[in-house]
This record gives C-alpha cells, structure tokens and sequence, in this order.
C-alpha cells in the first residue's frame, strides 16, 4: 500500500479518528531521546546550582514577556 493510498483512506475516516492518527504518526517519529533528556536534565541542575550560588543573573518574568 502506497503514501496515496494510505492517504486516501485516512481521509475517509472521521475527523476524530484523523486527529487519533496523526497524534500516533507524530509519536512514532517524535521519540524522545534518552541521551539528549540526559543532557537536559544535566544542564537544569548546573543552572539551579549557578543559581542558588548567586553565580547567575537572572531577569524577571514581567521583564522577559515584556508585561
């Protein structure tokens, strides 16, 4: 069965269903990576760290979003 074909039939179903699909198309090509999540969480700790430390500027979050 080809993309079209595929495609084809997918159009048939119910908008809930297409929305049911795509949702598990998306996931099954948007899997997280451990490694990178490994890293994150490595980069949040040296921050916190900096942080509580004093070590690290930070600005506030009216000054951020500009409100």
């Amino acid at each position: 069965m080809g993309t079209q074909e595929v495609l084809e039939n997918a159009l048939q179903l119910k908008p809930q269903d297409r929305l049911v699909l795509v949702d598990l198309l998306l996931e099954s090509v948007d899997r997280p990576d451990p490694t990178i999540d490994d890293i994150w969480l490595e980069e949040a700790q040296r921050r916190l760290v900096a942080y509580r430390a004093g070590k690290m500027k930070t600005i506030s979050m009216e000054e951020l979003f500009g409100a």
